[in-house]
């Protein structure tokens, strides 16, 4: 079964491909040629995944999935949220929105923060949304080199490590993201 994710992220991929059963052969948008950029215009990460699934069933005609994900901060009435991988501007560059993110902070004793991912399904039959949220902090400075985006100031709730210094296998386990990928993993073998 081809199933397109609509991403160019190739981090974001591959943390993916590895949940999927061997049975469902997981094409990214540089596999359909899809050059575009697709542009995100909701006011949520629900708007923001299923402009992105729709756009791709639409103009390329594959079964498709796409997510959204926001870092929301308790102090900062939810921010960055929809505007998590643009919070610093356009480039999307992770170090500048640690940065700001920090700077944000840097009187705040309160860090409590969430991520959030919605994982919109699209195919000829049906549109579904699968959420997951993983709950914790936002350290005082980055801790560890793996992973991507916040990952090195996000400490999930019951542990010392960040996102960036947890194994893979425990973070794809935890995360926001791998939550999400459960549930819609789970819809896709009772299908």
């Amino acid at each position: 079964m081809d199933i397109v994710f609509a991403t160019h992220n190739k981090n974001k991929f591959y943390e993916v491909e590895k949940i999927l059963p061997k049975n469902i052969n997981l094409l990214s948008l540089d596999n359909i040629n899809c050059n575009e950029e697709i542009i995100e215009t909701a006011d949520t990460i629900e708007g923001n995944a299923l402009i992105k699934a729709n756009y791709v069933f639409e103009h390329y005609n594959y079964p498709c999935f796409a997510d959204d994900t926001g870092l929301f901060v308790e102090a900062l009435n939810g921010v960055p949220g929809v505007y998590s991988a643009r919070f610093a501007g356009p480039q999307k560059n992770a170090d500048d929105n640690n940065n700001k993110l920090l700077q944000c902070l840097k009187n705040y004793k309160n860090r409590t923060a969430y991520f959030k991912t919605v994982i919109a399904y699209k195919t000829p039959k049906e549109e579904k949304i699968f959420t997951g949220i993983c709950s914790g902090k936002i350290l005082t400075s980055p801790k560890g080199h793996h992973g991507f985006g916040y990952d090195p100031l996000f400490q999930p709730k019951d542990f010392e490590e960040t996102f960036a210094t947890l194994k893979p296998e425990i973070k794809n386990k935890i995360s926001h993201r791998a939550l999400a990928m459960q549930k819609f993993l789970n819809y896709l073998l009772t299908e």
